[in-house]
């Protein structure tokens, strides 16, 4: 199963009650590009999604296509996977715009012996340029939020080293409880000079565990193993991933991710590819978010290749980031499906779920119990 984090498939109904209405990540980068150039994913059954400038539908695309809607209330990274692994979030994280009250701030120098300065929403890549020089200077945290319930934690690697600003994501993460439990505490090192500040792929995210039982527990209690590439063990705070592969770009994810499916007898490869929403989405650049998705497309057919008869390859989203807006915000939007079974050809068919239909789908795949009640979602494919 492949994340391709914030490529969202047009907006959900609600979406206006989240200032998204008319938002359509995928839709809208195929139009700002002149057409969308994804063959692969063309000849898979992208153009079944949703109608796609320069992606023409396929009437007999070998995998199940469609749009899955999400019922949590919000818009995260870690509100859409948990519910792809069947975890509704039916309140909100909670989301600081104004900043964070004393009553989380104050522990939390307190605590890590260092001041703090910013405590507002900003952009991350503006922010450190804007406080980076006085960071330095005065050895302060920088600490911002966005739209999403997350603490962000800025960071010199040569001013304050990484354990320590992992340990104050740490000690964040203990202060952030009940009224105050962020979806995600994450660590965000830089480096470089004054006015040429940039992040590093050093960044960590110390999430919220999830309740269970869910898709990925039910799924080891019948024995198949979780491999979570990227980011996936952070989102779900380690819980139920037997091997984390954390890598450092979406190359080393698609690569590790081919290794494993040649490499494994059996399980659950579980990958997050999340250039197309931290380094294009989130910036507002639908020309470079389409390069992305190329970089995918052109490693599909290897993808392809190393599944063996009976193995199954679902590419979905978490929600979107639509960089033809004004917002550099995520986006309340469908998730795109392709569903795949090496050796079985889905002669077009469409697929309107929701999110949880993904775990669903895995869970039966791998011979895990049918879930008890409270948790959604229906198999896209039969084994």
């Amino acid at each position: 199963m492949i994340v391709l984090d914030a490529v969202g498939a047009g907006a959900l109904p609600d979406a206006a009650e989240y200032g998204d209405e008319g938002c359509d990540t995928l839709g809208n980068v195929a139009r700002a590009v002149g057409g969308l150039d994804l063959p692969n994913l063309e000849a898979l059954g992208l153009g079944n999604v949703e109608p796609l400038e320069g992606c023409r539908p396929q009437p007999g695309a070998p995998a199940v296509a469609g749009r899955l809607v999400e019922r949590s209330k919000g818009k995260d990274t870690t509100t859409g996977h948990w519910e792809l692994m069947g975890v509704v979030t039916p309140q909100p994280m909670p989301t600081y715009p104004h900043g964070f009250p004393h009553d989380v701030i104050d522990p939390f120098m307190h605590r890590t012996a260092r001041g703090v300065l910013g405590n507002r929403a900003a952009s991350g890549t503006e922010i450190i340029q804007e406080l980076g020089e006085e960071h330095q200077r005065t050895g302060k945290w920088i600490v911002y939020t966005s739209a999403d319930s997350v603490f962000q934690i800025a960071a010199h690697e040569e001013t304050i080293p990484l354990e320590e600003l992992y340990g104050a994501c740490r000690t964040a993460r203990e202060i952030l409880t009940g009224k105050h439990a962020v979806g995600r505490v994450i660590a965000r090192p830089f480096v470089g000079e004054p006015g040429n500040y940039e992040r590093t792929p050093n960044r960590h995210d110390f999430s919220l565990e999830p309740p269970r039982p869910n898709y990925l527990s039910l799924m080891r209690d019948a024995g198949a193993a979780v491999h979570g590439v990227g980011k996936i063990h952070d989102i779900f705070a380690g819980c139920d991933i037997d091997e984390a592969h954390p890598t450092r770009s979406n190359v080393e994810g698609i690569t590790t991710t081919i290794d494993l499916l040649r490499e494994l007898d059996g399980g659950f490869v579980f990958t997050n590819l999340v250039e197309t929403d931290m380094l294009w989405g989130h910036r507002n650049d639908p020309v470079n978010f389409h390069r992305c998705l190329q970089d995918f497309d052109r490693r599909l057919p290897d993808l392809l290749e190393a599944l063996r008869a009976g193995d199954v390859l679902i590419v979905t989203s978490d929600h979107g980031c639509d960089p033809t807006t004004p917002s550099t915000d995520h986006s309340r939007e469908h998730a795109v499906l392709l569903a795949y079974v090496e050796g079985k050809n889905a002669a077009g068919r469409i697929h309107e779920g929701e999110f949880a239909d993904v775990g669903a789908t895995v869970n039966a795949w791998l011979g895990g119990k049918a879930p008890s009640r409270g948790i959604p979602g229906t198999p896209i494919v039969e084994s």
